[in-house]
C-alpha cells in the first residue's frame, strides 16, 4: 500500500490547488531564465546577423553598440584595400519613436548599402532594399508586413520585407533603411532648423559624410588579430573582431540586466524552497494523528520517511510540470524574446527535486519525534 499516494486522495482538492499556485511560482522561475537567455541571445542578435568579422569605429570607442561613435565614410574604402580584406560595409545606428496608427511604436533604424555588409541576413517574406530610396525592411517584431508604409522623421517609408529576430540590444525590432535614407533622417536638420542654423551662421555638415561603424569581412586564410593591429596602428581607429564586439555587449551593455535577472532568479528559487518547506511542514502537522498511529502498530521509521518525502517529490514535478506547460504555452505573449532550453529545464527540474528534499526533512524531523501515545489523545 502507497501510504503517500492514499493521502493525495483523502485531499485530492487541497493537493491540486497547491500544486497549481506552486506551478505559477516554478513557472516564473523558468520563465526568467528563459528571459536570461533572450536577453543574450538578443545582444548578440545583430553582431551575427551582420556577419561581419572586423568592426572599425572612432579612436577611443567600443563599438556602435556600448558607444556613440562617428567615422568618414570613406574609411570604407581605405578598410577595403588592406590585403585579407574581401568584403566591407558601412552602417548607422539608431533607436527612434514614431507614431503608427493609434500606438507608439519604438524601433532600432540599422542603416546600410543595399548589396554591401551590414543588411539582413535572411528575408522572411517580400525582399530586400535595392537602391531605391524611401523603401524599408523591418523585423517581424514591428508587426508590420509588406505593403505597409510608417513614417520616420520627415519621411514615409513603404516596408518591402519582413526579416526575423533582428533587435537592439535592448530588444527593440529594428529597421532597415538605405544609408542615405538613415543618414537624412539622422543628421538632416528640420527646415525651422535649418533657417535658424544659417542665420547664426553656423555651417551645416553634410549627412552623408559619417557612419557609425565600418564593418568588413576577410578571407579564411587571413589573420583577424593581424588586420585589427594593422586598422590601429596605420588609420588611427578602434578596430575589434566579432568575438570583442560580442564580449563587450555581454560585459558592458547587458551586464547589469543579466546581474539582476540572475540574481532575481535565484531570489525566487529560495522563495519557492521556503514555500514547499512550509507546505510539506503543514501537510505533516494535519497527519500528525495518523502519523501516531502508524508508529503505535509498529510501522517502521521508513515508511513514515518515505510518505512524507514521495509528497514532496509528486507536488514538486507536478507543480514544475505543469508550470514548464504554462511557460511554452505563453512564450510568444512576453514583449521580449524568451528563449526555453531544454538543458535550462532539465537543469531547472533538477534543482527542484533537490529542493523538495531538502524541504522534506523538516516534515520528517516532526514526523520522528511524534509521541505514539497521541493516537491515543481524544
Amino acid at each position: 500500500m502507497n501510504l503517500a499516494y492514499r493521502d493525495v486522495r483523502h485531499s485530492l482538492g487541497r493537493f491540486i490547488v497547491t500544486c497549481l499556485g506552486l506551478s505559477l511560482l516554478l513557472g516564473v522561475v523558468l520563465a526568467m531564465i528563459g528571459i536570461y537567455r533572450g536577453l543574450i541571445a538578443d545582444a548578440l542578435e545583430l553582431v551575427e546577423t551582420i556577419d561581419a568579422q572586423i568592426w572599425i569605429v572612432e579612436d577611443g570607442k567600443r563599438g556602435p553598440f556600448a558607444e556613440s561613435s562617428r567615422i568618414p565614410l570613406d574609411t570604407k574604402d581605405a578598410v577595403a584595400r588592406i590585403p585579407g580584406v574581401v568584403a566591407t560595409g558601412a552602417v548607422t545606428f539608431q533607436s527612434v519613436e514614431t507614431q503608427y496608427g493609434q500606438s507608439k511604436r519604438r524601433m532600432y533604424v540599422i542603416g546600410y548599402q543595399p548589396g554591401q555588409l551590414g543588411g539582413p541576413k535572411h528575408i522572411i517574406s517580400g525582399r530586400g532594399l535595392t537602391g531605391r530610396n524611401f523603401e524599408a525592411v523591418v523585423d517581424h517584431r514591428t508587426r508590420l508586413g509588406v505593403g505597409n508604409q510608417i513614417q520616420l522623421g520627415r519621411n514615409t517609408y513603404s516596408i518591402v520585407g519582413v526579416t526575423k529576430n533582428a533587435v537592439s540590444s535592448g530588444g527593440e525590432p529594428a529597421i532597415y533603411l538605405s544609408l542615405d535614407d538613415a543618414q537624412k533622417m539622422q543628421f538632416d536638420l528640420s527646415p525651422p532648423a535649418t533657417r535658424r542654423e544659417r542665420a547664426r551662421g553656423t555651417a551645416i555638415a553634410s549627412s552623408g559624410s559619417t557612419v557609425s561603424a565600418v564593418v568588413a569581412r576577410i578571407s579564411p586564410n587571413a589573420s583577424a588579430e593581424h588586420i585589427v593591429q594593422t586598422i590601429r596602428r596605420w588609420k588611427h581607429f578602434s578596430a575589434m573582431t566579432e568575438e570583442d564586439q560580442g564580449k563587450i555587449l555581454l560585459q558592458s551593455v547587458v551586464e547589469k540586466a543579466r546581474k539582476q535577472i540572475g540574481m532575481f532568479t535565484a531570489i525566487l528559487i529560495m522563495v519557492s524552497a521556503v514555500i514547499i518547506a512550509l507546505i510539506i511542514h503543514t501537510m505533516t502537522m494535519d497527519k500528525i494523528r495518523e502519523i501516531a498511529t502508524l508508529k503505535l502498530i509498529g510501522a517502521p521509521d521508513r515508511v513514515i520517511v518515505a510518505l512524507i518525502v514521495q509528497q514532496a517529490l509528486s507536488m514538486g514535478l507536478i507543480s514544475f510540470g505543469l508550470g514548464g506547460v504554462l511557460i511554452f504555452n505563453i512564450q510568444n505573449v512576453f514583449p521580449k524574446r524568451l528563449i526555453l532550453q531544454p538543458t535550462d529545464g532539465l537543469g531547472l527540474a533538477g534543482v527542484v527535486v533537490i529542493i523538495c528534499l531538502l524541504a522534506s526533512v523538516y516534515g520528517v524531523f516532526t514526523a520522528l519525534k511524534v509521541d505514539p501515545a497521541k493516537a491515543l489523545a481524544g
